[in-house]
């Protein structure tokens, strides 16, 4: 399926509620987007969507579904997920996503000790995990590096790049002009879908940096320009 670049798209979060996804929920719905909540409890969902909708103001578009209908009708899906719950939550969704594009921005995380710890993951990444339960999919990987609590505090601009990955050219591109509508972001092709293994990683290497200096830290690329 060949997208139509409107000013607006319909964009369903798989497993919104979580910290990441309200986040990207509010601030794509701040660029314009219509936004749709999804959780394993349509309930929650609207919920959290109405919270979500009350603090960015009047004229935002965020609502609530479970994960099903929140995909449904989407143009591109979002999935903020654990990396543990990949199994579960996405083949049932596997024919609502055929030919869609669908972005991970999962990083395969646990915490041991208080500390953050990569997970192996036998495909190389968490991104071409996602492909591999989706193999009809546009899967895309972006947005691990942005921080959640960054996202979330709507009184301060973001300032940070998001590096996009995939092996869909076009889905790649749509997915960068996605993230540069975000004020305060810029988005950098990567390549291809193997590449998110590394921007994976280095989440892990950010949350520690965040709690040695108790910030809420992102990445920069430089020496580029686009």
């Amino acid at each position: 399926m060949s997208l139509p670049e409107p000013e607006i798209w319909r964009i369903g979060l798989v497993g919104g509620t979580g910290p990441e996804g309200r986040g990207l929920a509010q601030r794509l719905a701040i660029a314009g987007h219509a936004v749709v909540v999804g959780s394993r409890s349509a309930n929650r969902a609207k919920e959290i969507a109405a919270e979500l909708a009350a603090a960015c103001g009047d004229q935002v578009s965020i609502t609530g579904a479970d994960n099903a209908t929140a995909v449904s009708d989407a143009d591109l899906t979002i999935v903020t997920i654990p990396y543990s719950g990949l199994p579960d939550t996405l083949p049932p969704l596997a024919d609502s996503l055929r030919s869609h594009i669908v972005i991970s921005t999962i990083a395969p995380i646990e915490f041991r000790e208080g500390r953050p710890v990569v997970l192996p993951v036998e495909t190389g990444s968490a991104a071409q995990e996602v492909a591999r339960l989706l193999p009809e999919s546009r899967v895309v990987s972006a947005f691990q590096t942005v921080d959640a609590h960054a996202l979330a505090d709507l009184d301060h601009e973001l300032d940070t790049d998001v590096l996009v990955s995939s092996d869909d050219t076009e889905a790649r591109r749509l997915v960068v002009r996605l993230a540069n509508g975000i004020a305060g972001v810029r988005a950098l092709s990567a390549g291809r879908l193997a590449s998110s293994r590394y921007v994976e990683e280095c989440t892990a290497l950010l949350i520690t940096l965040n709690r040695i200096y108790k910030a809420h830290s992102g990445i920069r690329i430089t020496g580029v320009d686009r």
